[in-house]
């Protein structure tokens, strides 16, 4: 048996220790130079593609825009489309979802139409089954932006995610999806909903300026008192007078003194 104790008074441990060691380190410096190298060469040839990519979906997305091109006619005429790419779907949904948030109307019917008829659709939905939180709220803007009021239910589900900006996310797409009538679901929300969740959602409202606010007292009956403060900071931002008799009422039942100061700042400020 090798005796240490001798090996290490006697110094003989110390020169093939340092040649190991520096040999590891030089192995460990190539290897990792080695994969900064293929990692960088990687993403500089993603990024060639892509700016090729861009160059055929502009073309891609003007024919559709003002040439009444549909998906049919791209899959016969662009055979050098490469529409089975996973990377230039990507590509493409990009630059659909960004086009889409700068056009009204029929043009914006236009590009909903091709996204639906393409199939870009369904590598959204499938957004929604990845574990990353990143990739579901990624598929729940783009739905959304594109109107698609039957993912609701299913982003609905997603809402109650521990996460918060997925939970953020999710609400206020259902908010753009289903206007007032997600304030059913709102009002039954299990869990907190903490002041920057409130802040994000009451800007969805004012962001898609729903004019009906028909349901928004439906807010104030919530079993869960963060949803009710929710209410009386919506009706409060958006100046909903004809909701005074509400939040009267929640200032004799309160749930608790906190909600019943909050509800009585609400009417003074509505009030003078």
């Amino acid at each position: 048996m090798i005796n240490f104790l001798e090996l290490y008074k006697n110094g003989k441990w110390t020169e093939p220790f340092l040649i190991i060691s520096i040999s590891l380190f030089i192995a460990t410096s190539f290897i990792l130079y080695f994969l900064i190298i293929r990692s960088r060469s990687k993403n500089i040839k993603k990024e060639l593609k892509r700016i090729g990519y861009a160059i055929l979906i502009e073309k891609l997305l003007s024919s559709i825009i003002f040439q009444d091109i549909t998906f049919a006619d791209v899959k016969d005429n662009h055979e050098m489309m490469p529409l089975n790419s996973t990377f230039f779907r990507a590509v493409l949904t990009e630059s659909i979802i960004d086009l889409h948030k700068n056009y009204e109307g029929n043009y914006a019917q236009k590009l909903e139409q091709f996204y639906n008829d393409s199939g870009l659709i369904n590598d959204s939905f499938k957004k929604l089954k990845s574990l990353k939180w990143e990739v579901k709220c990624k598929g729940i803007t783009e739905l959304a932006e594109m109107n698609i009021t039957g993912a609701f239910d299913i982003i609905i589900k997603i809402s109650k995610a521990r996460n918060k900006t997925l939970k953020i996310t999710s609400i206020n797409a259902c908010i753009k999806l289903a206007g007032t009538k997600s304030i059913t679901y709102l009002t039954e929300h299990p869990f907190p909903i903490d002041d920057w969740m409130q802040i994000n959602i009451i800007n969805a409202f004012k962001k898609h300026d729903l004019g009906d606010t028909k349901g928004v007292e439906l807010l104030l009956e919530s079993q869960n008192t963060t949803v009710i403060s929710l209410g009386l900071k919506l009706i409060k931002e958006l100046k909903l007078t004809q909701k005074i008799p509400y939040v009267e009422q929640l200032t004799f039942k309160a749930p608790n003194t906190l909600i019943m100061f909050e509800a009585q700042n609400v009417l003074r400020s509505l009030m003078f």
